[in-house]
């Protein structure tokens, strides 16, 4: 049932959308704080009423061996997320190219994993749909330049990169959303650290972009990350729009002037928890027999995941997702310091970072140990 406060944050967005209030952030050159503030807002306000409508239709996730809640929770969280970031976007920003083709192919990721909620989608058409948005994106020149222009063809293994780039990003963010505000965290730690080495390189669009995604997971965040367990979910509409919009994000962006190592490395450390988390499963499942090839491998589910391990070790759930925060949040400090550091500082930060995520590898070996049959 929708809660009395329902028509104040009614009123409170009113006043944010439809008021020159947006002016007072923008003289205190505080125009980053405004779009969190709208963003969280919009989400604040928008996901009671598809906690309601998503038990109305009965788009409920039921307990099952493989999951981790207890109870029948309401799907479609995360049309609150993209209604109240693409709100925020279109009441305050022109659309770039780049930024219609993250649009295109996020709506594409939103709709995909909206039947795949409603329907529960075979594996292989939920990546063909993710693989047609990450071309909707490349169609408007989200592409990422890693190949050096010396090499034949290096505009198709660009394409081709930029593919596995939104593939990666976009699952790994999906496979994490396995606990209670785990997705939605991420999505705003990743856009904090995002929007810092944005305006670190001069990058002021990027910077408010990642400020919508920021605010948008925020105003989710209270429902789904909450004591007594989460009242709804993201759904896979939600974590995989998050990943898919933290892949364009990053693949959008020049994170270091003429220093192509520092800008490929500077996202890769933000994003560095749901990379290493799918590698390392990807990795483990394959050498341990458990997949033979790539339709085994997308159609495999299990406990597996760093927040399962970490469970396994005899954490609670919001222990094993403030300790991934933890994690997450060290590497985009390390992030933070590429962008001016000479190459013996780069490198002790990339070791830094490695025996971070070797010790995340450790505690992993050890929850699967200790995992029962």
């Amino acid at each position: 049932m929708i809660d009395r406060w329902t028509p104040l944050r009614f009123v409170f967005v009113g006043v944010l959308l439809f008021t020159p209030f947006w002016r007072w952030f923008y003289a205190a050159r505080l125009p980053w704080l405004y779009l969190v503030v709208l963003a969280c807002a919009l989400a604040f306000f928008a996901t009671p009423l598809v906690r309601e409508g998503a038990r109305w239709w009965g788009v409920l996730d039921v307990p099952s061996a493989r999951k981790v809640h207890v109870t029948a929770t309401p799907l479609l969280g995360g049309t609150a997320v993209y209604g109240a970031f693409a709100v925020t976007v279109l009441a305050n920003f022109d659309f770039s190219r780049g930024l219609k083709g993250v649009a295109v192919g996020g709506t594409i990721i939103v709709a995909v994993g909206l039947l795949d909620d409603l329907t529960d989608l075979p594996a292989w058409l939920k990546l063909g749909g993710q693989i047609g948005a990450a071309l909707a994106a490349i169609g408007y020149g989200v592409i990422l330049n890693t190949t050096p222009s010396w090499i034949p063809g290096f505009l198709w293994l660009n394409v081709l990169l930029t593919v596995l780039w939104f593939l990666t990003v976009t699952n790994a963010i999906q496979f994490l959303d396995g606990m209670d505000g785990l997705a939605a965290g991420l999505g705003v730690i990743a856009g904090i650290f995002f929007s810092i080495v944005s305006l670190q390189t001069g990058q002021r669009y990027l910077m408010f972009l990642s400020a919508a995604l920021l605010g948008a997971c925020l105003g989710f965040l209270p429902y789904n990350f909450r004591p007594g367990g989460a009242t709804i979910f993201l759904g896979d509409s939600g974590a995989s729009f998050i990943g898919f919009t933290l892949a364009g994000l990053a693949a959008m962006g020049v994170w270091a002037d003429g220093n192509p190592v520092v800008s490929l490395l500077t996202p890769t450390l933000i994003l560095g928890v749901p990379l290493f988390d799918i590698a390392f499963v990807g990795i483990v499942r394959v050498v341990t027999g458990k997949v033979h090839s790539l339709h085994e491998w997308l159609a495999y589910t299990g406990k597996d995941h760093m927040h399962h391990r970490f469970a396994e070790l005899g954490l609670t759930k919001t222990q094993s997702v403030l300790l991934i925060f933890f994690v997450a949040s060290t590497l985009g400090l390390s992030a933070i310091l590429l962008k001016d550091a000479v190459p013996h500082e780069v490198a002790l930060i990339l070791i830094q970072a490695g025996c971070i995520l070797a010790l995340v590898a450790v505690l992993e070996g050890v929850g699967r140990g200790r995992a029962r049959p």
